[in-house]
Order: C-alpha cells, then structure tokens, then sequence
C-alpha cells in the first residue's frame, strides 16, 4: 500500500493523539500493533529529529519497515502572508512537509487559521500552499477551527471554493464540528470528494477547560467514550460518499500518561466499535 492508496475507512493514528516530539519509532511500532493503516506526523517533530541527525529517507524506512504508510503531515499555517514571521513559518512547515512527501509519499497536508489579512489575499496565499504541495503529490485539508476565523465549514467552503485547486480541500474533525457550528446542514454542503481527512474523538457534554484551544488539545476521549454522535456522524460522511481515510486524534493528557501500546489500540479498537454500528 502507498499513502494514496489509503480509502474510507482505513484508519491514520494522527501524531497529535501522543505528546508532541516523544519517541517516532515507538508510536509507528504501536500503531502497527494496533492495526492502523497509516500514521500522521507533525513537522517541526520531524523537523526536531532533522536537527538531531535523522533524515526524511530514515523516517521513511522505520514507517515501511513496521508496514504503514506515512499518511498525513501537520500543520501549516500562516500561508496568508507574503513576508514576515508568519510566512517565513509557513515556509519553514511547508519545506519540512514536502521533504517527507517526497521520500514517504505523503498523501495529506492539514492547513489551519486564522489569517490576518482580506478574503482575497487569504484565497491567493491558500492558492499558492496546493500548488507549491501539488508539486510533492499532496492534498491539502484546510480545518475549521471555532477559535479561529475559519470558524466552520462555510469559512473553509468560500477559501477551498475561491481558490479552485483541484488538490484544495477540507478536513472534517468531530470536535470543531460539535463543539462549533454543530450543523449537518454546513458538512452536507462541502463536496464529499473534496473532504480530504475525518478526524474522528469523542468529548464530555460539557468542556472540561475554558479555553477552547486548551480544551481540544487535552481533553479528548476514543470515539464511543464521550457525548458526541460518533456514529451519526460518520454515518452522514458514509452517506455523503466521502472516501478519505480516518484519522484518529485523540488529544489526551491521559492518554498521553499510558503506555504508547495502549494507547493506540485503545483508539484504534474505539473507532472499530463504531463503525461496527455504522449501515
């Protein structure tokens, strides 16, 4: 299997679902254990392991050799910009993503807001990320964040639909579906083909942070383990005829604080049960 091979409902153990720069090797041979097809990887944690002497080819090889794929990279953002801080930050995440696309073959890169400019600049720096990865073999998902102002799926729809690349796209998370807009009608409205990831956890009925970005980044749970429709959800997405594989991010301080064995299957087997209930 290569990394475009990847189909509804393979699952992707996403890197945030561990602590950020904890060991690569480990997680790769735990999700192999727990029966994931894939497993993402955010960049500077590449980026990290570039600067202590290990290469993308070296990466490439420890994924191969456990018989994963490297599915997806994350994050890029600040792609609005033309100069500055936040544009030479995008360029520094985009070189590390497309040194791992190409010698892994990554299939997706995930794009986040906010951005601080017009509409029409945003569009055009959206513009120029998928066609500089469209040159690497990728996609590329913006995500709604509600912290942010791509709040919701309308927000990405205008970018992804004014930017008109073929290789631009969405990424559907749970939690910033339920926590934020909750509405079907908006996910409906987004071209199945051109959902490009599903993010699939489960939260609390109420938040356990006050800050929201705190919150999703410590206080999930495995799908089916929470409040959220887990199933209705991925029955809509089934519905729509989207194809992309699922990722599990399951960003969890206590998680984190259990074995990484663990913690893969305990995610893994989650959204297993779930689809299980899924016509």
């Amino acid at each position: 299997m290569t990394p475009a091979d990847l189909r509804w409902p393979d699952l992707v153990w996403s890197h945030f679902s561990r602590p950020r720069f904890d060991d690569f090797d480990a997680r790769v041979r735990a999700a192999a254990a727990a029966g994931f097809a894939g497993i993402g990887l955010y960049v500077h944690a590449y980026g990290k392991m570039r600067d202590e002497g290990r290469s993308a080819a070296d990466i490439a090889r420890v994924v191969a050799d456990n018989g994963l794929v490297l599915a997806e990279v994350e994050t890029v953002k600040g792609w609005w910009a033309t100069e500055g801080p936040m544009a030479d930050e995008c360029r520094l995440a985009e070189e590390l993503a497309y040194e791992l696309a190409d010698a892994a073959g990554v299939r997706y890169l995930q794009a986040i807001g906010s951005f601080e400019c017009p509409l029409d600049q945003a569009v055009e720096g959206f513009a120029g990320v998928c066609d500089r990865a469209a040159n690497h073999g990728l996609l590329v998902g913006i995500e709604w964040l509600p912290y942010t102002n791509i709040a919701n799926a309308d927000d990405a729809r205008r970018i992804v639909d004014a930017a008109d690349r073929s290789n631009g796209g969405f990424c559907a998370d749970i939690w910033h579906h339920v926590r934020g807009a909750n509405s079907v009608e908006m996910l409906q409205r987004l071209p199945a083909e051109r959902i490009f990831a599903v993010q699939m956890n489960d939260g609390p009925s109420q938040p356990f942070l006050e800050d929201y970005k705190d919150d999703c980044l410590a206080s999930r749970l495995p799908p089916g383990a929470g409040s959220f429709d887990c199933v209705g959800f991925v029955q809509t997405l089934a519905d729509m005829g989207v194809t992309a594989p699922i990722s599990l991010e399951v960003c969890s301080t206590e998680l984190w604080n259990t074995p990484v064995e663990d913690a893969a299957r305990v995610a893994a087997d989650a959204m297993r049960a779930v689809l299980a209930e899924v016509r």
